[in-house]
């Protein structure tokens, strides 16, 4: 059983510093925040007590010490997908008998098409060690101004699923049991990618689309859950379709707004997890039909224009939409 009265954080930026925010206010555990000595975005956290989006409780702490930091058993992770291996072979040298990580990040790896429970597989030998995954809809600026959301909690643990989220759960952050981990994750990972094609769309200014971006994605993105062995039906659940309307519309989300960008300008500067998970994928397109991916992938990666972009996808062959 798990302590979450003593709870640590890695990752201290938008949505890191919310969860250990949310955790501190919502459920009174005491947060400890783990961070970079040199990061300014850390440097400016314990100067002000405030990420750039809250302002901390006065049961919350810092510091730059990874010991003292996984001296407690229950530890949120909120980093870029694509250092987490990283982070992961730097943890499997410290002792983590019986600790729960709670992975608060959506993408895949990029050299390997690995979800990020796998990568922590990987890595840690501790076999006592639990692995929990947080996905589905919600942005830190909605939720601070108490307007709530739905999550799911996933893990190869239903133990450590329950227990987690159980505690998570409120009257802001509504919580439930996930039952397909590959599926979800998976689904999670995509929803970033199709939140790239949502804001190409918008920097067109042929946003009608997004009706039929919504509608024809869950059936790619299921494509892809099966080949990975999960259930397609995952795609049409809380971490995929129901996290569409934070990722494809909300002048938030971070991928959306790189599609927008690319088509617009300035280029989007800050992190958009759908990049990398795009290209993962994309190394995948032998094996799984993915118009919508190939299509993206030629405008993200290859400079292809938008507008000739989407008129392939106009000129395939007609087809039955759902087969029987």
């Amino acid at each position: 059983m798990t302590n979450f009265s003593q709870i640590s954080v890695i990752g201290c930026g938008r949505w890191g510093g919310f969860l250990g925010y949310y955790c501190a206010k919502y459920k009174n555990s005491h947060v400890l925040f783990l961070g970079v000595p040199q990061d300014p975005a850390y440097q400016s956290l314990i100067a002000t007590g405030n990420n750039g989006y809250v302002t901390m409780p006065e049961n919350v702490s810092y510091t730059t010490d990874m010991l003292e930091c996984l001296k407690n058993d229950f530890v949120i992770v909120s980093i870029g997908c694509q250092g987490f291996r990283g982070l992961c072979r730097q943890l499997s040298g410290y002792d983590l008998k019986g600790k729960t990580f709670l992975l608060a990040m959506k993408g895949l790896e990029e050299n390997t098409a690995l979800r990020m429970s796998q990568v922590f597989q990987q890595e840690i030998s501790e076999p006592t060690a639990r692995v929990v995954c947080l996905m589905g809809p919600g942005h830190v600026q909605d939720y601070i101004r108490e307007i709530p959301s739905c999550v799911v909690l996933d893990s190869p643990d239903e133990t450590a699923t329950h227990e987690v989220a159980d505690y998570l759960n409120s009257s802001l952050i509504r919580t439930y049991y996930g039952a397909d981990l590959i599926g979800n994750e998976v689904g999670a990972a995509m929803k970033n990618v199709i939140g790239l094609a949502a804001g190409i769309l918008d920097g067109l200014g042929w946003s009608g689309l997004k009706g039929a971006l919504m509608a024809r994605a869950p059936v790619e993105v299921g494509r892809l859950i099966e080949y990975f062995g999960g259930n397609p039906q995952s795609a049409y659940g809380l971490a995929h379709l129901g996290d569409y309307e934070a990722t494809l519309f909300s002048p938030h989300s971070h991928n959306r707004a790189y599609g927008e960008r690319l088509v617009n300008g300035p280029k989007f500067e800050k992190l958009a997890e759908g990049v990398p998970t795009l290209a993962a994928v994309y190394a995948l397109r032998d094996q799984v039909d993915m118009p919508i991916c190939r299509s993206l992938y030629r405008v993200v990666y290859e400079n292809q224009d938008p507008k000739y972009a989407i008129g392939h996808l106009f000129r395939r062959e007609n087809k039955v939409e759902f087969k029987n």
